[in-house]
């Protein structure tokens, strides 16, 4: 703890001013970058959530310590943790590809409003760190994950296609390739035409790259679309 920051850690104006500015910074800090990378939870709601997060503990520190009344001061907090995971949940989707996105966000999310709560207790020192971590994993960690698995032979397969043998045509395609194919989720669409879908794991043994699976499924007799996911 810095005790040169002490003298902001009371209930009066300057400290709650200190820590509801502060909250705005770390929450929109966390935010821009969600922003710069087109997410549904960006710049404006990681502000609203830190700084909501830091109103609510200091109102719980205010009203026990100015209005002297009985009061559990981490109760407002912790259904803060709680109820911002119905924000969260609103932010992951699952695509037609039958892929799960906005998990990052939502985490995202998680943690603006746990740096709101250090604001709003006046643990400065926590919400700076937490923040600064945060930007680590958002930025670097993403790039240093992008280069790791930049050579990955995995790659998930999303293909819509008329009748069951283009699947089967799909299947053999692989093996010609020498492509392992470690999972298959099929479904049905239902917008009434009658074709289906279907999702496939691939494993690339012989260096097959992931332009060239896709041209090959691409090419068989009765498929509709063949994409990355």
């Amino acid at each position: 703890m810095l005790h040169c920051l002490d003298f902001l850690r009371g209930m009066d104006l300057l400290s709650v001013t200190v820590r509801v500015l502060l909250a705005v910074l770390c929450g929109g800090m966390i935010g821009i970058e969600r922003s710069e990378k087109r997410r549904p939870a960006g710049f404006r709601t990681h502000i609203l959530i830190c700084l909501g997060a830091a109103m609510t503990t200091a109102t719980s520190q205010y009203v026990y310590v100015v209005l002297g009344l009985y009061s559990d001061v981490a109760r407002l907090g912790a259904q803060v943790i709680a109820g911002i995971s119905f924000i969260g949940a609103g932010a992951i989707i699952m695509t037609k590809w039958r892929r799960v996105r906005g998990l990052t966000t939502a985490a995202g999310l998680w943690v603006a409003a746990i740096v709101g709560l250090c604001c709003g207790a006046g643990f400065y020192e926590g919400a700076v760190y937490g923040t600064a971590l945060v930007l680590v994993a958002e930025v670097f960690f993403s790039k240093l994950e992008y280069r790791l698995l930049r050579d990955n032979r995995e790659v998930t397969v999303y293909a819509e296609y008329a009748s069951p043998s283009c699947l089967e045509e799909m299947v053999s395609r692989c093996h010609m390739l020498g492509i392992k194919i470690v999972d298959v989720e099929i479904t049905k669409k239902g917008d009434g035409s009658g074709s289906s879908c279907a999702v496939l794991a691939l494993l690339s043994r012989q260096g097959a790259d992931k332009e060239e699976i896709l041209q090959t499924l691409g090419g068989v007799e009765g498929v509709l679309t063949v994409v990355e996911t």
